[in-house]
């Protein structure tokens, strides 16, 4: 597998990324593992998890067991050496830090607690999970309101923040930062803050980002590419939309909506579930059929044809899945397939 730098940091990873947001909950410990061993397998070296996973749901008793379940396994398999290990630091939320924001010394104190879970020295990527100042993310975009947000505070935040990163780095703790769910104006006031303070610059940002869902490509594409920042992309699948299994109003057992809804929740993946999104997808899985392509291997392959630097996040609940998403990742995307993609995304803006 190709191997790629994020951003200007020294830290190398494999082309794709293994999500593990459901280990502990949707994927058992067992499956998890062979994931993670089926994963390096093919050169896929690189692997994302956050402080408050598993998710779907988020739960206060399983906060960290993703990560402690990746610890097990560098515990087992002693691959340490071999992968690249990206965590999270969970921005306000109820079931972590009862819905305290991360600060400097929450982050000082997160970080220690993640490489106790991962059973190692080091985190190759830190990432600050969504803003503290609030969000567009999570489809809070169609009713965003900046307007209570406050600059000399979020300034005085951030200089907190990168205090701390800055001195994890020195500590040998950390090897590289980054952001995730953030916009183009925070990404670029992080890089002036690391400037400013001579910190670690941000060498990634995690933002959903799928043919369905392409928020990404105007503002913070420019922002990124000049700071030289590499997009690590969620929901290359839009949650499973564009796999075609909830078309026609299906609803397959053990599918991230049923489980959702089965927890007491609307079903509709985290908003992606919707009559234009469903649309949408069914529309991208006609033109891959036509082009003889099945809709995942499609839409991973036309992550890595885009003008900026990016790395697909794939995660998958079962082995099988895997497999699955694996068999496709070597095969390019034709010309004429990418200028139907570009046509269809025309046709469907941003539908959900």
């Amino acid at each position: 597998m190709d191997r790629v730098t994020l951003g200007s940091s020294d830290v190398e990873v494999s082309r794709i990324c293994l999500g593990t947001m459901t280990f502990g909950n949707q994927t058992p410990e067992a499956e998890a593992h062979a994931q993670m061993d089926a994963a390096l397998e093919v050169g896929m070296t690189f692997m994302d998890c956050a402080e408050m996973y598993p998710v779907n749901p988020v739960r206060r008793e399983t906060v960290g067991l993703s990560e402690e379940i990746i610890g097990r396994w560098l515990a087992r398999s002693g691959h340490r050496d071999l992968v690249e290990i990206a965590t999270k630091i969970t921005g306000p939320s109820q079931m972590v830090r009862d819905g305290a924001p991360f600060d400097g010394a929450t982050v000082r104190d997160g970080i220690d607690a993640s490489l106790r879970r991962l059973q190692t020295d080091r985190i190759d990527l830190y990432q600050l999970h969504w803003p503290v100042r609030g969000s567009y993310g999570f489809r809070q975009n169609w009713g965003f309101d900046p307007s209570g947000q406050d600059k000399a505070r979020t300034l005085d935040h951030m200089q907190d923040v990168m205090g701390a990163l800055k001195d994890a780095v020195a500590a040998g703790k950390l090897r590289a930062v980054g952001l995730s769910n953030e916009s183009a104006w925070g990404l670029a006031r992080w890089c002036d803050m690391a400037d400013r303070l001579e910190g670690p610059r941000m060498a990634a940002i995690q933002n959903e980002y799928s043919p369905l869902y392409r928020l990404y490509d105007t503002d913070l594409a420019e922002a990124a590419v000049n700071e030289d920042v590499t997009l690590l992309s969620y929901s290359p699948l839009a949650a499973g939309l564009l796999t075609g299994k909830y078309a026609d109003g299906a609803l397959p057992e053990g599918s991230r909506a049923a489980v959702d809804k089965a927890s007491g929740g609307p079903g509709n993946l985290g908003g992606r579930k919707t009559k234009r999104g469903l649309k949408a997808a069914a529309a991208y899985g006609a033109l891959a059929a036509q082009h003889g392509w099945d809709a995942v291997h499609m839409a991973i392959a036309w992550q890595l044809t885009r003008p900026f630097k990016v790395v697909p996040i794939i995660g998958a609940t079962t082995m099988d899945q895997l497999r699955h998403l694996i068999a496709g990742l070597d095969r390019p995307l034709p010309e004429d397939l990418i200028r139907g993609i570009d046509r269809l995304h025309r046709a469907h803006p941003l539908p959900y």
